[in-house]
């Protein structure tokens, strides 16, 4: 938490400093990060040549939030945000600097790093991840005042976005010229300058008070859940993306695998960068559109046409042969995957009362994008025992079940998003 006095102008001085500084360390990272989101899974698919491996590995990018956010955050939350922020940098460096490390002499007896450590490193760093996310939040009001937390939100948010649709292109020619232990190297670098950039920075949050009794998190967690299923447009909404989310985590787990054996091209060309970029122009168009379209349309008509899409547009997925015709149709096709999950989350940001933000988005988070994980585990299985369009169109029976099951509910009748009942602005205050 940030101190409630600010500098007279927050927009220069030390705090402009300090955020521009805390900008630059995320945007390293961030853009190693997407250097391994190309080179780790083609790493994965050219040493084994396995589907299975391969959907393993992106499942164990996605699980450990899923499973760890809830207790996590409860433990961060009482920690120095600063020190948890550097010893899971520092850490995370270690981790994948652990498959560069081992390549090399693994590589001069002519063999290639053995798949455990890829899934263990995959799995490590994305705990550690859990870590740093949950004491970030305390991090940017702190150091930005609470006047910028809009403004420095703003720009991390531009950050992030050029840094998702440029970095898979950049990462994939790194692949081809450098090879995917060394974009590793780099990547491990990449956390060792953030965690210098990290180390400069400095503040002093302000004074908890004392905090109340605390229950158990199964009691927090179950308070979650008994709000979703009383708030039947929140509760419907976060079923439907658990569908959703169980066809994008085969459709993205699986990418590699398409690109060999649907597009024909190679594994460790420039094709899983392309593809990884235009999903994130995707998402960026998303975000982007959704504020105006929500203005006139009703959330129901949004989620039903969003679902469609997505339905439509993962069989032309499974049966596309073409790269160009492969980046226009999942470029679509994240943009109708990231409507159906943003719909949700700001419907919940919406209704649902201050004392209960952080629960039940928390709760519906982890229910609705519980699908990633299992949808990638269970692509990978089926690509290797019948093929990646069978194993797309399969995985598409999410998406599919998530359709009928809003033609079924009451979502198609949702009105727009101003039409919502907002919550008082002070809500059962003793209760938080």
């Amino acid at each position: 938490m940030a101190d409630e006095a600010a500098p007279a102008d927050p927009a220069s001085g030390p705090v402009a400093r300090d955020m521009r500084t805390f900008v630059l360390s995320r945007g390293v990272s961030w853009a190693g990060n997407a250097l391994t989101a190309v080179a780790l899974p083609v790493l994965a698919y050219t040493t084994t040549g396995d589907a299975a491996l391969l959907g393993l590995v992106a499942m164990m990018e996605a699980l450990p939030y899923l499973v760890l956010a809830l207790p996590v955050g409860a433990l961060v939350d009482g920690w120095d945000a600063r020190r948890t922020m550097l010893a899971t940098t520092w850490l995370s460096a270690a981790a994948t600097a652990a498959v560069p490390i081992a390549a090399v002499p693994i590589a001069a007896l002519g063999g290639t790093p053995h798949p455990a450590l890829l899934v263990g490193v995959a799995a490590v760093v994305s705990s550690l991840f859990v870590f740093f996310d949950a004491a970030s939040f305390s991090a940017v009001p702190a150091i930005a005042g609470r006047g910028r937390v809009a403004a420095a939100t703003t720009t991390m948010t531009s950050v992030y976005t050029v840094i998702g649709i440029a970095g898979p292109l950049a990462g994939a020619a790194a692949v081809s010229g450098l090879g995917a232990p060394a974009v590793l190297a780099l990547d491990a670098l990449s956390y060792a300058v953030s965690a210098v950039l990290l180390a400069r920075l400095r503040w002093t949050p302000a004074p908890r008070p004392a905090p109340p009794a605390r229950r158990r998190l199964g009691a927090e967690v179950l308070e979650g859940l008994r709000h979703i299923r009383r708030s039947p447009l929140v509760r419907d909404l976060t079923l439907l993306g658990f569908g959703s989310s169980l066809t994008g985590g085969a459709v993205t787990g699986t990418s590699i695998v398409m690109i060999v054996h649907g597009l024909h091209e190679p594994a460790d060309g420039p094709a899983l960068g392309v593809l990884t970029a235009a999903a994130a122009a995707g998402t960026l168009v998303a975000s982007r559109a959704l504020g105006p379209i929500q203005r006139r349309h009703g959330v129901g008509v949004i989620v039903l046409c969003a679902l469609v899409a997505q339905t439509a547009l993962t069989v032309a997925w499974a049966v596309v042969g073409s790269l160009v015709l492969g980046v226009l149709v999942l470029a679509a096709w994240q943009a109708a995957a990231s409507t159906v999950a943003l719909s949700g989350i700001v419907v919940r940001q919406t209704v649902t009362p201050a004392h209960l933000q952080g629960r039940v988005n928390t709760t519906a988070r982890m229910v609705a994008w519980g699908g990633q994980p299992i949808g990638a585990g269970v692509g990978g299985l089926l690509a290797a025992a019948c093929g990646i369009r069978v194993a797309i169109l399969v995985a598409g029976l999410g998406a599919l079940t998530a359709l009928v099951g809003a033609l079924a509910s009451g979502v198609r009748h949702a009105p727009r998003l101003a039409d919502l009942p907002v919550p008082d602005a002070v809500d059962a205050p003793g209760r938080r």
